[in-house]
């Protein structure tokens, strides 16, 4: 090889710094079901239903023990999870343990789960204790923001491929300024809490072109990834619910057409429910609780609005519907982990 050529020879990319395909960097790294982010799912999805339990008790005169014990049980595991995920990480010798985790670009962004499930409990719990829930409400928020703009700069610098991106990248930073929003709404703050609403309206539109171009262009998504893409259902359910307590009698141009988008969104998750049936039992199925409850949520609380024949039916039906999914996947996961237990 003579000089010229060498020197005209660009430097060969080190290992570390390569582009993998998911496919072949899934069999590389753990399993997103096993991934320690992906387990906050659980009390996610259980918070959700008492979310909807709670609207029920709202708008249907429903007992409030319900919602209380979905809360509490799901408090008592997000506890258990991130005590475990502290101690794990302090045990680490690894430096920068946390940010090497929220820098996988499959399983990064469910980190947000910690912070959601945080506002969440806090915003319910406020009712009880004011001001010491409202702090803790606003700090939750405070980390979900440093989350989502730490997050954002990962993916604008080149942090992560196309073929990584899926609908999961919504949750931090659309899903969760809309749940804050609900949290500020909570505490009192309308201005705020409207605030919040414009910056997940603004990342929906804007991450969720980047998601859907992804999969128009053809790119397969992994088996492991593929309950994320309810997602899609996510964000405008959380928009709904977050609209409605900004603005309680549920109408209004920008609440009807959140309705119809949910609504087209709940069909599509329809369609993919094939899909979805083919796929083996994972952890990863808690990421559908969510989505489910939250649109129970909403659809409790709109149809508290209409005022209609038929609407209290409809609700009810919901609030069951929801918590026979989400129980029916706590029952799975239970059968799912007892083969597990035997062969140790």
């Amino acid at each position: 090889m003579t000089s010229r050529q060498a020197a005209t020879m660009e430097p060969a990319a080190p290992a570390s710094e390569a582009v993998v395909r998911p496919d072949v960097l899934a069999e590389r790294s753990p399993k997103p079901s096993m991934h320690p982010f992906n387990l906050f799912a659980i009390p996610l999805g259980i918070t959700g239903l008492g979310g909807a339990w709670q609207a029920a008790r709202v708008t249907l005169h429903a007992p409030a023990w319900p919602a209380e014990v979905f809360y509490g049980i799901s408090a008592a595991i997000w506890s258990v999870l991130l005590v475990w995920y502290l101690a794990k990480s302090f045990r680490s010798r690894t430096k920068g343990h946390f940010d090497k985790e929220l820098r996988h670009p499959g399983t990064g962004p469910s980190a947000s789960f910690i912070p959601l499930v945080g506002i969440l409990l806090s915003s319910h719990y406020i009712e009880y204790n004011k001001v010491f829930w409202s702090a803790l409400c606003l700090f939750f928020i405070i980390a979900l923001t440093l989350l989502g703009a730490r997050l954002l700069a990962l993916w604008v610098t080149g942090g992560v491929t196309l073929e990584w991106v899926h609908p999961g990248y919504l949750l931090p930073v659309a899903a969760g300024p809309f749940i804050a929003s609900i949290g500020f709404s909570t505490m009192g703050w309308p201005q705020v809490a409207v605030a919040a609403w414009g910056t997940g309206g603004f990342f929906w539109l804007m991450i969720g072109t980047v998601v859907t171009v992804r999969f128009m262009a053809g790119i397969e998504m992994p088996d492991d990834l593929k309950p994320v893409l309810a997602g899609y259902l996510a964000a405008p359910a959380t928009a709904c619910v977050a609209w409605i307590v900004i603005r309680p009698d549920g109408s209004g141009i920008i609440q009807l057409g959140l309705t119809g988008i949910l609504f087209m969104m709940i069909l599509m998750q329809v369609v993919l429910i094939p899909q979805y049936t083919c796929l083996p039992f994972s952890l990863t199925f808690w990421i559908f609780t969510f989505p489910v409850s939250t649109s129970a949520n909403y659809g409790i609380r709109w149809l508290g609005t209409l005022g209609v024949s038929g609407s209290d039916l409809i609700s009810w039906a919901l609030v069951g519907l929801a918590t026979a999914f989400v129980l029916g996947i706590g029952i799975r996961t239970l059968v799912h982990g007892a083969p597990a237990k035997r062969r140790r």
